[in-house]
């Protein structure tokens, strides 16, 4: 099977560990009866086994002192290595994803000789140094487990592989053997999640079989690949408490199904069904005419009213944004509704946020700091699509009894004259270059400049390649700007407000 970067993702991965009891014949058994079970389920599957070279790894002091449980237990349930490449091929032949957890180095050069597809390091070896780099330099996607690891040790190990490049993911695990499910701590695949974002996050279960609320839960919360013991009954006795038989697997893989058919799709967002659009559609309010609207006239809020019910083709309350523009192609008479046939459609949503891309981009040329999250004053006196001749963005930082703007004007743009009454302001040009008009009077400012604009003089600015200015003044009102072209004041639709984060 040819491994892709989306090999984690419904990993459903069946650990025999040690329960085939040091039997050939029971480990092959296992893996059939697990394979009947999976059939119908559309996930990807995998089996491990775990590796250990015996002579090496038990001192040879204790080799038969079975006073010590896991002496005794990998001593009993030892197999050849020919018998593992057997039932290493029965996995692969069945189509399952073949996985190994060596625990010492001579075992991932037997990992390698028997063409296991990925490497496994149990939890209690993930800060194992000298088995770490043996794995490393093995050419094969590796899977973590995290029981009893600080973040401190986990944010090494992360750093450590990825900097070598390696394919790897992190399970959340709890190393009781069962887990009690108070104690299974699925909030962590939470923080794994977003400490490691670029990295696919599981669950390896240790809880009682019977158990499926867990793998529910941990799809709810995001993990994308799980990890059960599997055993069969031998001699009328089981292996251990925490390992699944064919039934409960088969009944835990339906839990996992249904959890992902309930969470649905992943990072992006789910495909309206028709019957939801419409549902949706038929309890919106629908735009119908105050009086009569004359062929060419805007369609606006002084000459509409809301109401249900919305008729086929009609535009409704949630297309009155304020970035669109509708003008009718023919007379609409009073009570009629607005069809969306009869309108000339401009929508100024993608310019505006063009407008706020260019601003944060200039703000990052000019080296001019300003905080993450602001309200932006786009200011459009003769339409949007004049804005980069006539126009100006302020970004207003604070308005008490002083206020604080920074103004941002583009490389040829002009901001028509205005004047104040009541407010009086401060201009330091921060970058760039200003030529500011003062009651008809041309000044060249630089970087660096100070100009205080008193009340009632009349002042327009310009530049050739851009400027942020800094503007102090007292308290600016929405009313105390008076502009000498009366059609700017007449342009009701002058200003766009805006909060955008520019950091």
């Amino acid at each position: 099977m040819d491994l892709k970067k989306d090999l984690f993702q419904n990993l459903f991965i069946f650990e025999m560990a040690n329960n085939h009891m040091g039997s050939l014949k029971q480990a092959l058994e296992i893996v059939k009866e697990i394979r009947k079970v999976t059939q119908g389920f559309d996930f990807n599957f995998a089996f491990k086994l775990q590796y250990r070279d015996l002579d090496t790894f038990i001192h040879p002091d204790f080799k038969n002192n079975f006073e010590f449980k896991y002496v005794k237990r990998f001593s009993e349930t030892r197999l050849k290595p020919q018998e593992f490449k057997a039932l290493k091929d029965q996995i692969s032949s069945l189509g399952f994803i073949s996985i190994c957890t060596p625990f010492d180095e001579p075992s991932v050069d037997l990992i390698e000789e028997h063409a296991f597809q990925i490497i496994k390091i149990g939890s209690c070896s993930i800060t194992d140094w000298p088995l770490l780099e043996r794995v490393a330099k093995a050419d094969k996607p590796i899977i973590l487990s995290t029981a009893g690891i600080s973040l401190e040790d986990l944010d090494k190990v992360v750093s450590f592989l990825s900097h070598r490049n390696k394919l790897f993911s992190i399970m959340h695990c709890v190393a009781q053997y069962p887990t009690d499910s108070k104690n299974l701590q699925l909030n962590q695949i939470d923080l794994l999640k977003k400490r490691y974002p670029k990295i696919a996050v599981g669950y390896s279960t240790h809880e009682l079989p019977d158990i499926v609320s867990a793998v529910k839960i941990a799809i709810g919360k995001g993990a994308s690949l799980f990890e059960k013991h599997v055993g069969l009954e031998v001699d009328g006795s089981f292996p251990n408490s925490y390992s699944a038989n064919p039934q409960q697997v088969k009944l835990w893989l339906e839990a996992a199904r249904e959890a992902l058919e309930i969470c649905g799709v992943k990072n992006k967002r789910a495909k309206f069904s028709p019957e939801e659009l419409t549902a949706l559609k038929s309890l919106r309010r629908g735009v119908f005419a105050k009086k009569n609207i004359a062929k060419g006239e805007r369609v606006e809020s002084v000459n509409t009213f809301l109401a249900i019910p919305t008729q086929e083709g009609q535009i409704t309350a949630n297309d009155m944004s304020k970035y669109t523009e509708y003008c009718v192609k023919q007379e609409i008479k009073i009570n009629q509704p607005v069809i969306l046939a009869n309108l000339q459609r401009v929508d100024n949503r993608e310019k505006i946020y063009e407008i706020v891309q260019k601003v944060k981009n200039f703000l990052k040329a000019s080296k001019v700091s300003v905080p993450g999250e602001l309200d932006l004053e786009i200011s459009h006196h003769y339409g949007v699509d004049k804005f980069y001749e006539y126009g100006g963005t302020i970004i207003n930082v604070v308005n008490r009894q002083y206020c604080k703007k920074l103004i941002v004007i583009f490389p040829g743009q002009k901001h028509p004259e205005q004047y104040h009454k009541v407010k009086e302001e401060t201009f330091q040009i921060l970058y760039g270059d200003v030529v500011l008009s003062l009651d008809g009077v041309d000044h060249e400012c630089k970087a660096g400049d100070v100009v205080t604009i008193e009340k009632n003089k009349k002042h327009h600015f310009s530049t050739r390649s851009g400027t942020v200015i800094e503007e102090i003044s007292s308290t600016h009102y929405l009313d105390d700007s008076y502009y000498t072209d009366k059609a700017i004041l007449e342009n009701k639709n002058r200003k766009t407000l805006i909060t955008y984060w520019l950091d």
